[in-house]
């Protein structure tokens, strides 16, 4: 098992940043990939970034390519989501995610392949 706490979120006004940080604790002493997803108010949970155990592979939504990254300390438990230039169309609760393993799934995009959950945080980007 591994538990999941995601902070940094907040109201902040379109270009700014806020950085989005998410705690592990468990059975943090095996590998696991880490992923962001966002659900928008009325609209279903999507994928917005991932990383692999060793932080080699990455991907990221279209739609935050060049604005969002991710990154993890190991030694921490500890992933990020750097996110910068945000929008009003980035105001969701944002959740991070994870699933043992040392690569990332060819299904990476989707919700139910990811083990485990946060409570997830609010971020809200005004115009």
């Amino acid at each position: 098992q591994v538990q999941l706490v995601e902070s940094g979120g907040g109201l902040v006004q379109a270009g700014g940043s806020l950085r989005l940080s998410c705690a592990a604790s468990g059975r943090t002493f095996s590998p696991y990939a880490i992923g962001w997803f966002r659900q928008p108010p009325g609209k279903e949970r999507e994928f917005v970034a991932a990383i692999s155990w060793s932080g080699g592979i990455i991907y990221y939504a279209d739609s935050v390519k060049g604005r969002f990254t991710i990154s993890r300390d190991n030694a921490k438990n500890t992933a990020y989501l750097q996110m910068n230039s945000l929008k009003p169309e980035d105001t969701a609760v944002y959740y991070c995610a994870a699933y043992g393993g040392n690569m990332i799934s060819s299904d990476y995009k989707s919700p139910r392949i990811w083990s485990y959950w946060g409570q997830g945080t609010q971020v809200t980007v005004s115009s």
